[in-house]
Parts: structure tokens; sequence; C-alpha cells
């Protein structure tokens, strides 16, 4: 910069008249007046500019490349407040002016001011020693432990500062995660339980490794071609089997795993896809799983992510009836339903499904609209009348009238009557609504479907029409659970009868299992033409790697504790291990009865889910997971009970 350019910033140092006003006119007009002591040569000045732009580049130098340098700002830039002059009284009344004799550094007011300034020094002291020690603690680790701890500190800015900015961003309201009672349980006292629970942990882990390994990122794998394997169930929504599988793994206390399923969600499932998705699927797999893995972890994410979701599900139900849509394109909204069914009509085991979910979306969300759908269904429903007390597998969602007369407790209807029930059970008992409907629907049950064998098995058959088909499906062995489960909220004289009820069905499924020569069980059974239990048509002789038997297993052990439970849950581990197992993962069987395996080459997402977890619970002590805590979703996500005692409602977190 050239030395006439510095001039301004010295030009006060001459002192009025320096450069020839009214009071230098007597030294030959215009000229510069001679020097006096308060004036400063050229070269003078420009020394001192370089002493002064030392003195800068020293102190910056030192602020910032000190160690913990962070520290020292703070101590001189924060702690320097003690040194100003105190703030004006209340009330706007002037100071009293300075005492006679008192000079700049008399008086209290600068003795305060010095002392102030002392301790502001010993303060830097102190942090710039505390600093160096940290320095030389740092400089005594390794390489890799260093890196690690940064990237340690960093993660946790990251995640804290996400947290916020994700609840706020989505409109959230603030919430404390408060993390429900038995998400973590003991190890099981006896040795023999342990090792075999130890032993379902491992198959957990080599369905994972292999999905991971051959199909990360998509939705399921194929294990016998070792590459991934995508339904249109998902439309190009991905990661069915990652979102699926984040509460097993957290409840098996697979912690690198969970993490490395949690920074995929984060970071890839994407909703925002031109594409047509089943409802049902995404609802009791996507939804269900992200609020599962919340209420376990608190992680704010899988609470963005499950309400951003559910926002995107909500046109399903801009139907005349609000009835919702079977298939929606979550771009345009449109939704339609499966061609096949019944004159255009929605299913009841997937309209049915939704209660559980939408609930506690509105309750983690704050915004009731999600529960209002799922209620508007219920009304719906109660204007209708019921064929024996039935409910038809088919309603159409514009005239609300039902379909075809064909009731089915498997599929179609199956997962409605588990969410009348679960539904009580999840309000902490006081939907006294959902109790009668789900106590009646059994009562009919009882009455128009379920049979008894001529060699002693319980089983529930399919109502067409006022006609029977002895038909039993292996979505139907869930009911044994049920049953048991809803034992408790029975009239009083219906308890032990409803337990003996869950009782029989899983006999009856057992003995399906047990009559293949897989010991697998097949999708559907019959008992009629002298067979009982046995699959007679060759379409109904496969196994999908399907949960319902064992969760039957699990809710009977867990309100019984008959030891045989356990062993029919070993039984099919067995029979998983030596027939369904590869090394790409597990596959499902084509044909249980034949002594010649053939797989049909898929790892069905829900294997992770639902029957690897049902396996580990039934082997796990009772405070995993309690029933007076948690219910589980169609898929096995546990969802927690909400207590009226628990003050977490949504008033209280707005």
């Amino acid at each position: 910069m050239p030395a006439a350019s510095l001039l301004p910033l010295f030009g006060s140092a001459a002192g009025p008249g320096a450069l020839g006003g009214p009071a230098g006119g007597g030294a030959g007009g215009g000229g510069r007046k001679a020097a006096g002591p308060g004036a400063f040569r050229l070269t003078e000045k420009f020394v001192l500019l370089l002493v002064f732009s030392a003195f800068i580049t020293l102190c910056f130098g030192a602020i910032f490349f000190l160690p913990d340098s962070s520290k020292l700002l703070s101590g001189v830039f924060f702690h320097s407040a003690a040194l100003q002059p105190p703030p004006p009284p209340p009330g706007g009344q002037p100071r009293a002016p300075p005492q006679p004799g008192a000079g700049p550094a008399g008086g209290g007011a600068a003795g305060a001011a010095a002392a102030g300034g002392a301790g502001s020094l010993e303060r830097i002291r102190a942090d710039h020693e505390r600093a160096l020690r940290e320095a030389k603690e740092t400089l005594q680790k390794l390489p890799e432990e260093i890196r690690r701890d940064i990237r340690q500190d960093k993660e946790k800015l990251l995640q804290d500062a996400r947290g916020r900015k994700e609840a706020a961003s989505a409109g959230l309201p603030r919430r404390p995660f408060r993390q429900p009672a038995g998400a973590v349980g003991q190890e099981p006292a006896d040795p023999a339980v342990r090792q075999r629970r130890d032993k379902i942990k491992e198959m957990m882990k080599h369905a994972w490794d292999n999905y991971k390994r051959y199909a990360w990122g998509l939705n399921e794998l194929k294990p016998i071609s070792k590459q991934g394997h995508s339904s249109n169930l998902f439309g190009n929504i991905q990661g069915a089997t990652i979102v699926d599988a984040l509460d097993t793994l957290y409840i098996m206390e697979m912690k690198e795993e969970f993490k490395e399923a949690k920074e995929w969600v984060e970071k890839n499932l994407d909703f925002n896809v031109n594409a047509e998705i089943s409802v049902f699927e995404v609802n009791i797999r996507f939804v269900g799983g992200l609020l599962s893995a919340y209420y376990l972890s608190g992680e704010e994410v899988f609470r963005k992510k499950a309400v951003e979701l559910g926002e995107k599900l909500l046109p399903a139900f801009n139907t005349p009836t609000g009835i919702p849509w079977a298939l929606l394109n979550i771009k345009s909204g449109i939704g339609r339903n499966w061609p096949w069914a019944s004159g255009g009509s929605s299913i009841l085991a997937e309209f049915g499904t939704l209660h559980l979910e939408f609930v506690h979306l509105s309750h983690l969300s704050g915004n009731p609209v999600f529960a209002e759908k799922v209620m508007n269904i219920r009304k719906v429903l109660n204007r209708l009348d019921k064929p024996e007390g039935l409910y038809p597998n088919y309603l159409n969602p514009s005239s609300g009238q039902w379909g075809q007369h064909h009731v089915s407790i498997g599929g179609l209807g199956d997962s409605f009557y588990e969410y009348l029930l679960k539904a009580w059970l999840m309000s902490d008992k006081t939907d006294e609504e959902g109790k009668k409907m789900y106590y009646d629907a059994v009562q009919a049950m009882e009455t128009h479907l379920i049979r008894k064998s001529s060699g002693g098995l319980t089983y529930i058959a399919e109502w067409k029409g006022g006609l029977l088909e002895h038909k039993m499906g292996h979505l139907t062995c869930f009911a044994g659970g049920m049953f048991a489960l809803g034992a408790d909220g029975a009239p009083k004289d219906k308890t032990g009868h409803h337990i003996e009820l869950g009782a029989e069905m899983a006999r009856t499924c057992h003995e399906s299992y047990d009559r293949t020569s897989m010991k697998l069980g097949p999708e559907a059974f019959r008992f009629d033409g002298g067979v009982e239990a046995i699959a007679t048509r060759q379409n109904e002789k496969y196994y999908i790697l399907r949960p319902e038997v064992i969760e039957t297993y699990m809710y009977m052990w867990r309100l019984t504790h008959d030891p045989k439970y356990r062993q029919w849950g070993w039984e099919a581990v067995e029979a998983l291990e030596k027939h369904c197992r590869v090394d790409g993962g597990y596959s499902g069987i084509r044909d249980v009865y034949n002594n010649h395996e053939s797989h049909d080459d898929v790892q069905q997402s829900f294997f992770l889910s639902e029957t690897l977890k049902y396996l580990y619970l039934l082997f796990s002590e009772d405070d995993l997971l309690p029933f007076e805590h948690w219910v589980f979703n169609t898929e096995a996500h546990p969802l927690p009970v909400l207590h009226k005692d628990d003050g977490n409602t949504e008033e209280n977190q707005k």
C-alpha cells in the first residue's frame, strides 16, 4: 500500500491545525507546520505501522495456534466483562460523579476493575495449563485412538444437532424420550435355555450378514443366487429388510448391526418415489418398524421418518367412506384396489390393520388426523349389519357395503381381529369399543367357524356364503396366541376357556408341522376326505419362513410356562437349520412333504422381523418386552402401551 495512503490512519496524531488550518497560518501560508511533540514524520509512522502489524499477527497467532485456543479465546473475550464499567442503576438515575481526588487508579470502582483483571488473568492461566495437560495426554495416544475420539465427538455433536433440527424441520412437537419398561431383559437363568437363545441370535447374524453382503439397501435377499430381491408391494421404496429388522437387532443387542442399519435409514431411506405401494404392507413393515425402533432407541430419525411416511399414506383414505384404498401412488396420491378383490373392494385385513400404527403416529406427532382416520373405519363397520355376527373379507370403499360374503380368520381377515384386541390392550384397556368388537367377533367365530375334527383337533374353517370350507391356513395359526392373550379380558366364566382354545390351536398347528417330512408347516392344511392337518393340493404345500405357529408358541409359553411350547419351538429351529439354511442365508421350501429340498430362493424380511424375534422371545425371560408394557403389531414390531398415568400425552409434549 502507498505510504501516502497510510496518512489518514494517523492524521489525528498531529493535533488540530497540523495540516494548516486557522491555527497554523503563520508559518508560510498553506505550508506544513513544524513538527511538535505530538507529531510524527512519515518514516516514523511507517515504522509504527510495521510494529503494530507484527503485534497483531503475534496476538492472532497465539490465539489460534496455541493448544485449545477456544479456551484462551473464552478467557480473553468472555471473562473481560469484569473490566467493563457497570451498567446504569435501575430507574434510569445517573450515577454519582467521581469523588474529588480520585484519579484513574483510585477509588472502589477502579480497584474492583483491577481485581477483576487479575481474576481474568488467573482464569486464562488455568485454562492454558489445562489445555497443555490435555494436549500432552492426547500426544501420548496412538493415532487411531485420536482419530476414534475425534470421530466419536463429531458424531455425538452431529447426532444432537440433527435430532433437534429434524424434529423442528418436521414440525414435530418436542418430546423428551423415556424408554418404556422392558426394552432390555435379563439373561435366561437356565444355561440350556441361554444356549438355545444364543443359537437363535447366531441365526439372525447369518441372515443379516448375508443380506448385507449380497443385497444391502434392497428390499430382500435371494440367498441361493446371492442377489437382491424386490417385491412390487413396496413400489420403489427400498430397504424393507433393514427397517423390518431394526428392533430385532436392538433386542438381540447386536449393536454394531443396529448402528449401521440406523445410518442407512438416515442417509438412504427415501419415500419421495413415483410408485404404487401396498398401504397395508408399507404400514406394518416400514411404519411399524420405524415406530418400534424409535421407542426402543430414542433415535429421533426414526420418529421423523415414521411420521413422514404416515403423512404420505393419508391420501389412501380419500374415498367416499374413508375406507382406504389397498394400493396408493405415494407421489400422485392416486389410489385403487386390487383388481381381483370382489368388485373393487378393500380388504378387511388390510384396512383393519392400520389402527395401532396410526394411533402411535398421532401420539408422536401431536397430529390427531392419523387416529381420526382409523377411528372412522370403526364407525363405518359399526353401521353395517354383520352376517351371523361375522365380518366379510371385502368392503366397497365407495358404497360402504360388503362385497361377497367370504369370512376367514386367516388370509384376508386375520389381523383385523388381532388389532381389535391389541387396540384395547395398547390403550391401557380404555378402548371399550375395540374390546366389545373383539369379544363379539370371537363369540361369532366359536358359533360358526371353530370346529373339532374326528381325531380331536380344533381348527377354524372358512365361511363362504353360509357354507364351511374345512381348510385352515398357516396364517390362521396366529389365532392361538390371540385367544390366549385375550383371555384376561374375557367374561369371568370364559377366561379359562380362551386359554384352552389357544392351547388347542397351538396343538393343531404343531400337528400340521409334525405331519410333514421336513417338520415345517404347509401354507394351508385340510380336514376333509379322511385327512387331518395335511395339505392335499400342490399349491398349498410350500413354506415361506412364516412365523405364525412360532408366534402362538411364544404367547402360550409366556402365559402358561408349559415347557412343551419351548420344545416345539426348538423343533422348528432344528428344521429351519436343516432344510432352510443355505450358504447365502435362509430360503423357503416349495414342498414340505418332499424328502428332497427345493428352495424358493427368497429370504423374506418377516423372517428377521417375526420368525427369529418370536423364537428369541420364546427362549428369553418374561421381562424382555413384557405384555403389560408392550403390544406387537402384526409384523412383530413392539409398540408401547399408552398408559393413562404415564403423562406422555401429545399435549404434554408441545
